[in-house]
Parts: structure tokens; sequence; C-alpha cells
């Protein structure tokens, strides 16, 4: 063995670095993770005739829909006002998790990797 013994692999001292930031980075995410699941979003369309709620998790949680919005004629307009509403807090809860995520790996410097993420 050389003189001074092994030394271990190729930039030991940043190998550890990066180890305790991914393991940081996990414990971050999972407790976003935790908070998004506990986190609701609204939205609503038409004129107040259509509110859902949705989760961090992308579940409906509740539908309201205003009496005055149900027209046995135009049962279309409501399917859609249903879906925009839906599709809205969905896109709420979305931005919310990008927003977080971006919280989480903007600090972390990814050197050529930052691309892939």
């Amino acid at each position: 063995m050389a003189k001074g013994g092994f030394r271990g692999a190729p930039m030991g001292g940043v190998n550890m670095n990066m180890i305790k930031q991914a393991q940081k980075m996990q414990q971050d995410m999972l407790k976003m993770q935790e908070e998004m699941e506990n986190k609701q979003y609204d939205a609503t369309v038409g004129g107040g005739m259509v509110k859902a709620v949705v989760n961090g998790k992308h579940t409906l949680i509740s539908m309201e829909i205003n009496p005055e919005a149900v027209d046995p004629d135009d049962v279309e307009m409501l399917q859609d006002l249903v879906v925009a509403a839906v599709n809205e807090a969905m896109r709420k809860a979305e931005e919310d998790a990008n927003a977080g995520m971006s919280k989480l790996t903007g600090s972390l410097n990814l050197g050529g990797l930052g691309g892939l993420f």
C-alpha cells in the first residue's frame, strides 16, 4: 500500500457532503408531502355557481353546486363548470407542490445535474 494508506473514493469529502445534502432533502421532502396532504385548495367558477375543493394529494374533497346552476335543459353547462372548478383546484395544488419543490432544490448545488431535475 502506498504511503499514507487508502484514501477512499475520489472526492471523499465531497461525497459525504452530497450524502448529507441528499438526506436533508429527503427529510424535507417527506415533511413537505405530509404538509401537502393536509392542505386544501379551492376554486370557484361560473360566478360562484360551482366550487371544488381538493387536497394536496389531488383528491376531490368536496363539491358545492348552487341550485341555480342546475338547468335540466343545459346539463352540459353544469358539467363544464364542474370540470373547470376541479381542474382549477388541481392546478392550484400542483402549483403549490412545484413551488415547495423549487424551495427544496433551489438551494441545492447540483452542478451539471441541475438540468436533469
